[in-house]
């Protein structure tokens, strides 16, 4: 029998299914940064963007491209904006709330890809709420949105070996290794962000919390 508290989340969920959705991919501009850990989730963006066969357009509001759109079926879909912010991680908070303003996007319809040094290379997690781990474009998104209750696709970089900095860690590309894994990994990112938006976290946590990391 679910808790009280997984039965408002699940009712929530339901809720919002036909609310159009804010999909954003946190990242650093310019081509330097673009191979590096810290912007997995732009590459899980840019992935879903060319399912779709549609190019980013530089939004109306806030520093961020945009793809206006609908996932899903035909005439089943799920209205949602793509996005990709071109700004710099730590200051992701602004457009991804000046975007939740423009499309009148409640904070609990945004989902945030981003990387995530807790999990391992490989690692896929999805939740709502919760602690930022010390990830700067996570905590200025809670801060713009003044709220933690949004939803999170978290790709797993892994830490640095050794006595490895963090912050030198993600700023780095991916290791000759970790590129042959890195398009699956992207790819079924985009999966489970397409699934989240569709079907609802909880199917979304069964199907890919239980995938196998190569």
């Amino acid at each position: 029998m679910p808790s009280a508290g997984g039965a408002v989340e699940h009712e929530q969920e339901h809720r919002s299914m036909s609310a159009t959705r804010l999909l954003i991919g946190l990242g650093n501009p310019g081509p330097e940064y673009a191979s590096t850990r810290h912007n997995i989730g732009q590459m899980v963006l840019d992935a879903i963007a060319a399912q779709t066969g549609s190019a980013f357009k530089a939004a109306r509001r806030g520093k961020a491209q945009v793809i206006e759109g609908y996932l899903g079926a035909p005439g089943k879909g799920v209205r949602t904006i793509l996005a990709r912010t071109t700004c710099y991680m730590n200051e992701s908070g602004g457009p991804t709330r000046a975007l939740a303003d423009f499309y009148s996007i409640a904070p609990e319809d945004v989902v945030v890809v981003h990387d995530d040094v807790d999990l391992p290379f490989d690692a896929i997690r999805l939740k709502r709420g919760g602690g930022e781990g010390g990830h700067n474009g996570l905590r200025d998104v809670t801060k713009a949105l003044g709220t933690k209750d949004y939803l999170r696709v978290r790709v797993g970089v892994g830490r640095p070996t050794g006595r490895g900095d963090t912050a030198d860690h993600v700023l780095s590309s991916f290791s000759a290794t970790e590129r042959k894994v890195l398009p699956i990994l992207v790819e079924d990112a985009a999966e489970a962000a397409e699934m989240l938006i569709l079907e609802g976290l909880e199917a979304a946590q069964q199907r890919f919390h239980g995938r196998e990391v190569r």
